[in-house]
């Protein structure tokens, strides 16, 4: 009985280290995948980041159109159309011949 005892104990023994390296192979793998800096984490990041840069793009454009026109107010460039459009905007004045279209800025 000692003898199956001691052999099993040597068994155990020599597969102990294979056992601890096939479980931290899994654990490092495991978390590779679906830890805080894993694949899927870089997934969602990537997203997040694609969002953001459509947000910056759509923010940019708007700047451009709004630089542009202030630029056409500009002293050294002035847009007498663009005045006379701003004049009418601001003062609520309007000629017989004009029609105004109203839209609902909400979409509602």
């Amino acid at each position: 009985m000692a003898t199956r005892f001691a052999s099993l104990k040597k068994k155990l023994a020599k597969a102990l280290g294979p056992s601890l390296g096939i479980l931290a192979c899994a654990y490092f793998a495991y978390h590779t995948v679906h830890g805080d800096r894993g694949i899927t984490s870089l997934m969602l990041m990537q997203e997040k980041v694609a969002e953001a840069q459509i947000l910056a793009d759509d923010l940019k454009a708007q700047r451009e159109e709004w630089e542009h026109r202030v630029e056409l107010l500009g002293s050294q460039s002035l847009d007498l159309d663009m005045l006379e459009e701003r004049a009418r905007v601001m003062l609520n004045v309007g000629f017989d011949r004009d029609y105004v279209i109203f839209f609902d800025k909400k979409g509602s």
